[in-house]
Parts: C-alpha cells; structure tokens; sequence
C-alpha cells in the first residue's frame, strides 16, 4: 500500500472525506465561482483554514483556481467526481438487489395466506 501511486479517484475520495471541503464544494455548486474570503465568511473556522481545505480540493483536481489582481478565485470541476460515481455505481447495483430482494421478503410476510374453506356439512333438512 505504501509504494502504490495515489490515482485521481484516491485523492477525490480524500477530499471529501472531510464534511467543510463537502461543504465548500456544495457552496462552489451552488453560487458559482468565488473568492477565499466570501467563501470563509460561510464557515466557522479561519480564512487560512479554508485556504488549506482549498488547497486539498486543488490538488485533487475537484475546483480550479483563477487569479484576477489580488484575489483567487476558486470553481468546482466536477469532472474527478465522475470517477467517483463510476466507482459508486457498483455499490448502487450491488444494493438495488438487496432492496428489491428485501422488499420481496416483507411484501410476502405481511401478505395474509388464503384460509382453506371450510367445508360445510350438510345437515339433513328435518321436517316441521
């Protein structure tokens, strides 16, 4: 494990492992490209924080950066998280199975069984 290279996927799934790169990622997703400083005012750790979790993001390739005068300006890349889906995708086969499977088994369960009929006997008729 030590001598394996690390792969996109590997450093993908590292990234997000952490819940405030999810988070930075989510906010890049949903309001479009941004600089360091809004995107700190979102979380409750420091700006030099942020810029580390941005960093980790950069390095595995899920934003980009662009720097216009002064500031750095960071966009999500969602073209890793493809691998990660492709990678996903077996898991969702796997437990599509096991839940239709599962559903099978409490649809049979709380499905009453028929009863037999009863069979009636004929009583002979008695006259009045």
């Amino acid at each position: 494990m030590r001598n394996q290279t690390v792969t996109d996927p590997d450093l993908a799934f590292a990234a997000l492992a952490d819940p405030t790169r999810r988070a930075l990622l989510e906010l890049l997703r949903t309001q479009g490209s941004q600089p360091v400083g809004r995107m700190a005012e979102s979380f409750p750790v420091s700006r030099p924080a942020i810029s580390k979790h941005l960093r980790l993001l950069r390095r595995a390739r899920l934003v980009r950066e662009q720097r216009q005068g002064r500031h750095r300006y960071y966009e999500l890349d969602p073209a890793p998280l493809k691998a990660v889906d492709r990678w996903l995708e077996a898991y969702r086969d796997f437990w599509r199975g096991k839940l239709h499977h599962l559903k099978a088994w409490v649809e049979a369960e709380n499905t009453p069984e028929p009863r037999p009929k009863r069979k009636t006997r004929l009583e002979p008729r008695r006259d009045r």
